[in-house]
Order: structure tokens, then sequence, then C-alpha cells
């Protein structure tokens, strides 16, 4: 865990020593011909990842130092908090020309595990990181920037691990109102019969469910600053409905409300540390079910905005719930539209689990936003809302399709078919996240990730700038 240099009290600290290779030798020369033989008796090469904990005249730990790539990568000491004896670290003055910020960020995440459905007995049994921390010695708002991004990762990551026997729509909305309280938000829930006549996608979607669909909305900020909208999916749990998915296909999809995570721990991020906007929340949350009542393909639906949709298939939910979330965001004039949603596969085929697709109508600010994700270590890739693909999603027996006419391009036609409820004039983009890592690296283990969120919170940052 993170902790500053004000708040350390008592404890040794002991030196952390991040060193590339081309900095080992000149390294070595400072320390002790003892030291030298011992890092030469176990073959220490700074190859990264790898740590050797050197001895002081006592037989004691003088310093741990660990090897670091180049150029350095905010992964380089996520490792370690799995791995090093309990204590208390710092960042030692000999370490390679690194970012200790970004450091502490990668260390702090390389401590997050996901144990509560874990029995006690074995917890015992597993070791935890919770004893093992970073000292942090940065400027107060940088020391909060880095310790609250830390908390709003971690919060994506425990919303989508958790199951989604747990984690239905109105669990999902107590969380979201707890949150509204935490912050001075307001928050308004929508469901029942009021849902059914003003968000009728969401409730189709949500129908077959023995959990009711509710439309969860925020509002946080002052009504003379930019109207932002932050919109996420969030499909607790995806059968396929009557598409069923097949068990291979199914079983990851307690992950379906990815987006929903990422928005709200956007929105954390914006109310504690207080961008200078006018913030909404909106986040369909829904269960796509199997029940005599569920919707079907052939289907043709309203939404809220009034246009028609047929079903071609009802594993493509996710656009239809979102439809009607972005319309009512327009509505409460949104100046600028930001969604997130593990939306497509199609989005997976093309980019691969830890790049999601970002759309955005404006293209030279997407492909700034991409660019600057690859500097955070927190990649996107924008993608094209390729026009000529639109007549993909029009059928002949209504205004649209949620399942278009060709099996290609299918993450363009669903951003397209978002695109359909975005009023022209508003600044939109959407991200297609998978919101999951398929196995362990370093601070990144295998489970619910954050993806997007900590490039789209520096670029809002920078953009709109705080109060």
């Amino acid at each position: 865990m993170l902790v500053t240099r004000k708040d350390l009290k008592d404890g040794i600290v002991t030196d952390l020593v991040a060193i590339q290779a081309r900095d080992l030798d000149a390294w070595l020369e400072t320390l002790s011909a003892h030291q030298q033989a011992w890092i030469e008796r176990h073959n220490f090469s700074a190859e990264p990842g790898r740590w050797l904990a050197l001895p002081d005249a006592s037989g004691g730990i003088d310093a741990v130092v660990c090897g670091c790539p180049d150029p350095f990568s905010m992964w380089a000491l996520a490792g370690l908090p799995q791995s090093l004896p309990p204590g208390i670290y710092q960042l030692s003055e000999k370490s390679s020309a690194i970012d200790a910020t970004q450091a502490a960020l990668g260390f702090e995440l390389g401590c997050y595990q996901f144990n509560r459905y874990v029995s006690n007995e074995t917890n015992k049994k597993t070791k935890t990181p919770t004893e093992v921390k970073f000292v942090l010695d940065a400027g107060d708002e940088l020391t909060e920037e880095v310790m609250a991004l830390v908390e709003a990762i971690s919060m994506v990551r425990d919303l989508v691990n958790a199951p989604a026997i747990d984690l239905g729509p109105s669990e999902l909305a107590e969380i979201a109102v707890e949150l509204a309280d935490r912050h001075g938000a307001q928050s308004k829930i929508v469901n029942g019969g009021c849902l059914e006549k003003e968000f009728p996608a969401i409730a189709t979607v949500g129908q077959a469910s023995s959990r009711a669909p509710q439309l969860i909305e925020l509002r946080w900020g002052k009504d003379e600053d930019p109207a932002l909208a932050l919109v996420g999916k969030g499909v607790i749990f995806d059968s396929g409905g009557l598409s069923i998915k097949p068990n291979s296909g199914m079983a990851l999809m307690k992950k379906d409300m990815g987006g929903a995570a990422h928005v709200l721990a956007l929105a954390k991020l914006i109310m504690q540390l207080k961008l200078k906007v006018n913030l909404r929340v909106y986040i369909p949350a829904v269960e796509n079910s199997i029940s005599g009542n569920a919707y079907r393909p052939s289907d043709v639906i309203k939404t809220r905005l009034g246009k028609t949709v047929e079903i071609g298939n009802t594993d493509a939910e996710g656009r239809l719930v979102l439809a009607d979330a972005l319309t009512l965001a327009c509505e409460h004039g949104a100046e600028q539209i930001i969604d997130f949603a593990t939306l497509t596969g199609a989005a997976r085929v093309a980019l691969g689990e830890d790049l999601p697709a970002l759309y955005g109508r404006n293209q030279a600010q997407a492909r700034a936003l991409q660019d600057l994700s690859f500097k955070c270590e927190d990649p996107v890739w924008s993608m094209p809302l390729f026009d000529g693909y639109r007549a993909y999603i029009k059928p002949k027996v209504a205004d649209l399709s949620n399942s278009g006419s060709s099996q290609f391009a299918g993450s363009i036609t669903a951003a397209l078919f978002l695109d359909e409820f975005v009023q022209p004039d508003v600044d939109w983009m959407h991200l297609d996240v998978y919101a999951w890592n398929l196995a362990d690296r370093p601070g990144r283990p295998a489970g619910g990730e954050a993806q997007g969120l900590r490039v789209m919170w520096q670029w809002l940052s920078a953009h709109y700038g705080r109060r």
C-alpha cells in the first residue's frame, strides 16, 4: 500500500533501487566489495522483474535492487508487492531515471487481490501484499491523484469480478446511490411502470429477468460548468437471451456490466478530484435473461427517441439499452458524452483483449487520445465511424437493425447504431472495452480490469481543469 512521507511515524524504511541494465555497471561501483560479490554470486543482471535483497554488515537487508525495463514501464515494480518481505520501501535516489509517480502507481496496483469469496482458512495460506508499503514522495495534489486512481481502478476490478448472484440491477443502483451520497451528488433510479413508459428499449431487454431493470442517474457539479455525460452499459449478466450463448461464451458474462463499472469509477475520480464540469451519469442496469416473455428475434421494439429497431439478435442487447440512455443524456443538454461498454466480440477479434476500440466524432481528438493512451500505458485505438457501413443497420421493416446485414465490421456497425441516438451537435466518444485480463501479469491479475480509464481521466483533467 502507498504511504506518504508525512504519514511515516516509525519503522525502518528500506531503499528500493530500480535499475536498468545500461546503468548497472555504474551503480555497482558505488557498492562495497562484499555487496558486489553478493550480486555476482546471485548472477543479478538487472533483468526486468527480477529483484535481490542486499545484505548489510549485520546480515539484515540494506537495500533491494530490482531490474527495470528500458524504456521504463509503469509496471516495472508491480510484481514486487507479491514477493517482497513485509516492510516499508522507498525509491532510492540511486535508481535509474524512471517516473517515480508511475512506478508508485504500478506498485500499488500490484497489491490488488480479489479474495472476497475465499475462505479464511485459504486466506491464511495465501501471501497477501498488505504488509508491503511504498513511500510516495510527491506533492499533495499528485499524491491525492495517484491514490484516487488506485481506488478507481480497484473499484472497476471489484465490480467486474463480483458474481451476478450478488450484483444485480438493484445492487448496482445501491452502489451508485452510495457513491453519490458520499460526494454530495444527486441520484435518481427509474424502474417499474415509469421505466416501461419512458425507456422502452431498456425495459424490453430486461423484462425476462426476475430482477427488474433500472435506469441509474447521478448528477453532480455546477450548472454553469460544461455539461459532461458518462453513459455505461450495465448488463449485469448476459445469457444472450433467446439467441442464447454457448457455455464458453457465457462463462465471463458477469463482466458485461464493465461499462457501468468504468463510468462509476470515472465519476468517482471527477467528483473526488473536483473536475470543473457539470456531470451526469446514466447507467441502464439490466439482466439479459430467458423466459416466456423474453423479447424475440424479428421483434420490432421502440426506443425513447422514437426510432424503431428490428431485433436480429437478442445477444446484441447492449446497444439497445445504451440507445435510451444516450437519448436521455442529449435531452439533458450534454455537450460531451463518453460511453463505456463491453459491446462487441468483433472489437476483440480486431484488437485483442488489451486494446479497447475508441470511436469519436472528432477524429483529431480521438487520435490525440490514442497517442496519449500509449504514453500513459493505458492504450486505446481510434477506429472509424465509417458512414459507408451505415446501410448494414438499415432494415426494410424498421428504422434500424440491432444486428446488421453483414457479418463484417461488427464493432463499427455497433458504434454507428449508437451514433443514431446522439444529437449531431454533441461531442461523443464511445469505448468498446473488454474489461478483463485473461491471465496474470504484474499489477494486472486475471479478472476484471479498468481499460481506458486512466487515459480518459488524464484527458478530461487537462481539458476541463479542476476547481
